[in-house]
């Protein structure tokens, strides 16, 4: 174990359930790095993705944004791609663009596209499902309107997805940022989340949740009173 994490570790009390309150506070306390880390939530969700009604996935504007630089690109065409490109959109193109990703070149964090354009991006979901980066109109990826889209993804908006584990990780902000603001983003994403619980789930439903850096170990939260966040 190296000398910085067993410092690390020397902070946290393995043996504790944190409060949102107390995580939000302590979380920045953790960071060693030499850059801006990340602070990620990660969730285990007592569901089955391998059942449709029990797949979990959403997206949510953070109230803080995330603090990171997102690079949004557009599948759009006419008066559709000028309206993305105004918006603030990095890339836009059409079938120029679907050769580009089908060539390996994916510099971007968001794909949106228009309904129209569903067909072409099909040709590429193989390379962009595994990746986490097909359209899709359950996180509002697959839109008429790109405007709003694109502000959004800009503004910070987060795409969750439950993977075939239950597991759910999530950015929330930076070390940066303030207890308040990672606590608000917080309590944002899991009330989302929380609206997001299928019927069919049984028994409870967020089982294990922690709060980490990109860099430390992880605060282990109460899961019990994330449940209640709405």
């Amino acid at each position: 174990m190296s000398k910085r994490i067993k410092q690390l570790r020397e902070k946290i009390d393995f043996e504790k359930t944190y409060s949102l309150d107390d995580a939000a506070k302590m979380v920045a306390d953790l960071k060693t790095a030499k850059f801006d880390e990340t602070v990620e939530l990660a969730l285990n969700l007592n569901v089955d993705p391998r059942h449709a009604d029990q797949m979990v996935r959403g997206a949510i504007v953070l109230p803080n944004g995330t603090g990171k630089s997102v690079k949004v690109a557009v599948l759009a065409k006419d008066d559709k791609a000028d309206a993305a490109k105004a918006a603030g959109a990095d890339i836009v193109g059409s079938d120029d663009l679907v050769e580009d990703i089908q060539a390996g070149n994916i510099n971007f964090d968001t794909l949106i596209a228009t309904p129209d354009m569903m067909g072409v991006a099909g040709k590429v979901a193989r390379v962009l499902g595994p990746k986490g980066l097909m359209p899709n109109p359950k996180n509002g990826t697959v839109t008429p309107d790109v405007e709003k889209a694109v502000k959004e993804a800009k503004a910070g908006k987060v795409n969750f997805r439950v993977d075939k584990k239950g597991n759910i990780h999530a950015g929330v902000g930076k070390a940066s940022f303030s207890a308040d603001a990672i606590k608000e983003n917080l309590t944002t994403l899991l009330a989302e989340v929380n609206k997001k619980k299928p019927a069919a789930a049984k028994g409870r439903y967020i089982t294990n949740a922690a709060l980490s850096l990109t860099m430390s170990p992880s605060l282990q939260l109460d899961a019990v009173e994330l449940l209640d966040v709405n």
